[in-house]
C-alpha cells in the first residue's frame, strides 16, 4: 500500500525512502517512539454482548466482518487477545502482517520466518476451519516486511525486475516471493504496483523503486507475470494503486495528495490492459484527490471512480479492496464512519484498517456496528453486501 513503516528513522528520511522496510503509498502512517511491543495487546473482545449465533442479526454481522482486513499487534496472540476474538467470535475476513510497529517504532508481528509461521498457524487456529485471509505488503525492495533483518532472503525491486524486461526473470523473481510467502502461510499479497513511474521525483512511488516502469508495455508484461506465479503458489494478489499513483508529488499516508494537475489518461493503461486480460485478482483503490474524475471527493470514496470508471468503464466485476482507511489522507478530511459509508457507497468490497496510523482494538466491533447501522437506516442493503462477500469468497473460499 502507500503507507511507510516506523523504523526509528525522520519522516523526511522515510518519506525519501531510506530503509529496508520503508513502505509507501498506503497502509499506515509515519511514527516512532517508546519502546517495541513484541507480544500481543489485549483489548476488547466486543462492543458489548452481542446476538446469539445464527440469529439474521448475527449472520449480518459476520457478512460485514468477513469484508474487514485488519492490522493488530503481537510476535504472537493467545485465546484472549482481541484479534483471536475477533476471527473467532466476529468473523473478521483477514489480518494485515507488519515488521514494524509504525507507533512505536518497534517490532510488530514479524521477527523470524518461525516465529511468523507460528503466528499465522495460530491466527488460522482461530478462524473457524482455517479460513482466514492473511495478508502482506511483500512488492520486493524497499518495500518489504520479510527482509535480511528477520530472516528472509533480500529481493529485488519492481524498477530493477522491469529494468530487465526479461519474462524469464521476472517469472523467477515472482516465484521466489511466492514461495517465501506460502512457506510462512500468506495466502494475499498487496502487489503488484501497476502505477507508471511517469514522475521521476515521486516519493511514494518512483523513489522508492516501486514502479516496474514508465511504459505500459513493460508495466503491464512485468505484472502479468509475476501475476501468474503468484496465483500458481496458491497466493493471491492486488494490482495498485488505481486509478493511477504514478504522477503524484506526495504521500497519502502522511497528507492529501492531488493530482488533478498531472494526472492522465494514459496512467489507466494498465489497469485496462489487465482487467482485459482477465489476469487481476483484485484492485486496490487509493486516497488520491483527482478532480477530473471526482471534484469533491477522494478516489476511494468516490462512486465516479469505483463504479463508473473502474467497473463501468474498465469492466472489472471482481473484488475492489481499499488502501488503508487510516491514512491521513482520509482521517484528515473524514471521520471514520463518514469514510466508510463513503467508501461502501462507492461500491469498494473489502476495507482494509491497518491499525498503524492509530491503533485501536476496538476496531472490527466498530466498524461492524457502524455497517449495520447503515443497513437498518436503510442507507446500504443487505443484498450489496451480499455481492461483495460473494467476490471475496470466490477468491477465497469457505472450507
Amino acid at each position: 500500500m502507500d503507507g511507510v513503516e516506523g523504523t526509528g528513522l525522520t519522516r523526511r528520511a522515510l518519506l525519501a525512502g531510506v530503509g529496508s522496510t520503508a513502505v509507501v503509498a498506503g497502509l499506515g502512517a509515519c511514527g516512532a517512539r517508546d519502546t517495541p511491543k513484541p507480544t500481543a495487546s489485549p483489548g476488547p473482545s466486543s462492543a458489548g454482548p452481542g446476538p446469539s449465533a445464527g440469529t439474521p442479526e448475527a449472520v449480518l454481522r459476520r457478512k460485514i466482518a468477513r469484508m474487514l482486513v485488519v492490522g493488530f499487534r503481537g510476535a504472537r496472540v493467545g485465546p484472549d487477545d482481541w484479534i483471536t476474538h475477533a476471527i473467532g467470535d466476529q468473523g473478521v475476513g483477514g489480518v494485515i502482517l507488519f515488521d514494524r510497529d509504525q507507533l512505536t517504532g518497534g517490532t510488530r508481528n514479524i521477527t523470524s520466518p518461525e516465529q511468523v509461521t507460528a503466528l499465522v498457524r495460530a491466527l488460522r487456529g482461530a478462524a473457524p476451519g482455517g479460513r482466514l485471509i492473511v495478508s502482506i505488503d511483500q512488492e520486493g525492495g524497499q518495500v518489504a516486511r520479510l527482509v535480511p533483518a528477520n530472516g528472509f532472503p533480500a529481493t529485488r525491486s519492481q524498477a530493477q525486475i522491469g529494468a530487465l524486461d526479461s519474462p524469464a526473470a521476472t517469472k523467477a523473481w515472482a516465484e521466489g516471493m511466492a514461495r517465501t510467502l506460502v512457506g510462512i502461510g500468506v495466502n494475499f499479497d498487496f502487489t503488484p504496483v501497476v502505477d507508471l513511474a511517469v514522475n521521476p521525483t515521486n516519493p511514494a512511488i518512483a523513489l522508492l523503486d516501486r514502479s516496474f516502469s514508465a511504459n505500459a508495455d513493460v508495466v503491464v508484461a512485468c505484472a502479468t507475470e509475476t501475476i501468474a506465479a503468484y496465483r500458481a503458489a496458491g497466493v493471491r494478489t492486488s494490482i495498485k494503486h488505481f486509478p493511477g499513483f504514478g504522477s503524484a508529488t506526495g504521500n497519502t499516508d502522511f497528507e492529501t495528495v492531488d493530482v488533478t494537475g498531472t494526472w492522465t489518461r494514459a496512467e489507466l493503461e494498465p489497469f485496462r490492459r489487465l482487467i482485459a486480460a482477465r489476469t487481476v485478482d483484485t484492485v486496490m483503490v487509493t486516497h488520491l484527490l483527482n478532480r477530473q474524475l471526482d471534484p469533491q471527493r477522494p478516489t476511494s470514496l468516490s462512486r465516479a471512480v469505483v463504479t463508473d470508471l473502474l467497473r463501468g468503464e474498465l469492466g472489472w466485476d471482481g473484488v475492489v479492496v481499499t488502501d488503508d482507511m487510516q491514512a491521513v489522507a482520509l482521517t484528515s478530511r473524514y471521520g471514520r464512519d463518514e469514510a466508510l459509508g463513503l467508501a461502501l457507497d462507492a461500491g469498494v468490497d473489502q476495507l482494509v484498517y491497518c491499525n498503524q496510523a492509530v491503533y485501536d482494538p476496538a476496531v472490527v466491533p466498530a466498524i461492524v456496528d457502524a455497517v449495520l447501522g447503515m443497513v437498518r437506516a436503510g442507507r446500504i442493503s443487505e443484498a450489496r453486501l451480499d455481492r461483495s462477500v460473494a467476490r471475496i469468497d470466490a477468491l477465497w473460499p469457505p472450507g
